[in-house]
């Protein structure tokens, strides 16, 4: 299907390219290079706050715009695929007052009116809305991919009001749950559904020599998290677990945005900081069980978490919390809803490691790989004007 689709140049705002792996990037990579890309970086979701991460995001963000203002064939030291060009747009960190927006409108529209022309707009973010109708864009799509205004540490209310403003403004709207697209569907829109893809060869796993992997050094058996660290966990069940377990570790990788402080104390749960995407196999190499215990919110009931099939392609037990995007899973994974449900769960698997016979899983996960996933959204970004 995506080799016998054209599609014009794409024009991208989201997370900074190479930064975190998310489905957007994903998509990209699986449309390269027979299409052009120019993906924009962007900031302002987030608002500055005095702390370290905001201290250290602010730096990485200073020291990427003395390197690099404009398109170019690599970002900071990072190698880019062939078709794809990044622009780090310089912006002003806050949009929630109208001279917020307003400057940050005339700092994009200079940087990035050139790059927009008779391209698709795809954006992920909803903060780029006062650019719809500035830009000579051919399209705008909206990939509606987590619902920013209940994010923990996001301006939620300034995002919501920006998201209501933008879907109006749409071309086409793609979303990448059923949950997110019922919540468009109640504001009066209609979205087409692709969800989450995943990299089955990637993420073979294979059980070797614990010193041989990323988590050499922490006691085992291990539960294993990887992503963001943040208040979507559900840290009574973490904690609860941490007390239960008399050997071995829980271990969350990733980056810490303002996480329960309860759980940075506890002696058996180790914050191991962010890791590559490239290693997070070895990670999960080390590991007797992989846990997404997040709590039942209304952020984490409309996403559909990146990790969870990645976690299922790995083979490994899987133990996560009851939400929509993963309850037809149910047969690969153990889903529960309670505290003592989850401790259970995770204790029998780091006492008697079964995991998956990975035949099944490919199986299951037949058609649900990125190249698959790519050619839908592909087929989105054309809309009522096909050249296939």
């Amino acid at each position: 299907m995506l080799e016998q689709i054209k599609l014009p140049p794409l024009l991208v705002f989201s997370d900074d390219w190479g930064r975190h792996p998310s489905s957007c990037q994903h998509l990209i990579r699986a449309l390269l290079p027979s299409t052009e890309v120019t993906w924009v970086n962007t900031i302002g979701m987030r608002p500055p706050r005095l702390d370290r991460t905001t201290i250290r995001r602010g730096g990485e963000k200073i020291l990427n715009w003395l390197g690099r203002s404009s398109v170019g064939d690599s970002d900071n030291g990072i190698d880019l695929p062939k078709g794809l060009s990044v622009i780090d747009a310089k912006m002003w960190p806050w949009m929630k007052r109208p001279w917020d927006r307003a400057l940050n409108r005339l700092l994009l529209e200079s940087q990035i009116k050139q790059s927009a022309a008779n391209a698709t707009v795809v954006t992920t973010i909803p903060i780029v809305k006062d650019l719809v109708g500035r830009l000579p864009a051919k399209r705008w799509v909206y990939y509606c991919v987590d619902d920013f205004s209940v994010w923990p540490g996001l301006d939620g209310k300034t995002l919501g009001r920006m998201e209501d403003e933008l879907l109006p403004m749409m071309d086409g709207i793609v979303s990448a749950s059923d949950n997110l697209a019922e919540g468009i569907q109640r504001r009066g829109f209609t979205s087409q559904v692709v969800t989450h893809g995943v990299d089955l060869e990637f993420w073979r796993v294979t059980e070797g020599d614990p010193e041989e992997t990323s988590l050499c050094g922490i006691p085992h058996p291990i539960a294993l998290f990887w992503g963001v660290i943040d208040r979507r966990m559900n840290a009574d069940w973490l904690l609860a677990l941490a007390e239960r377990m008399s050997v071995g570790s829980i271990v969350l990788v990733g980056p810490a945005q303002d996480p329960d402080p309860r759980i940075l104390d506890h002696e058996r749960i180790r914050l191991v900081g962010s890791a590559s995407y490239e290693a997070l196999p070895s990670y999960a190499a080390g590991a007797a069980v992989l846990i997404m215990p997040y709590a039942d919110l209304p952020v984490t009931r409309a996403m559909q978490p990146l990790k969870f099939k990645e976690y299922l392609a790995t083979g490994l037990p899987v133990v996560a919390a009851d939400l929509p995007a993963v309850r037809e899973y149910r047969d690969l994974a153990e889903i529960v809803k309670s505290e003592s449900e989850f401790v259970r769960a995770v204790i029998r698997s780091l006492q008697s490691p079964h995991g998956n016979e990975r035949r099944s899983v490919l199986d299951r996960l037949s058609g649900e790989e990125w190249q698959s996933k790519a050619g839908e959204f592909a087929a989105s970004l054309l809309g009522d004007r096909p050249d296939v």
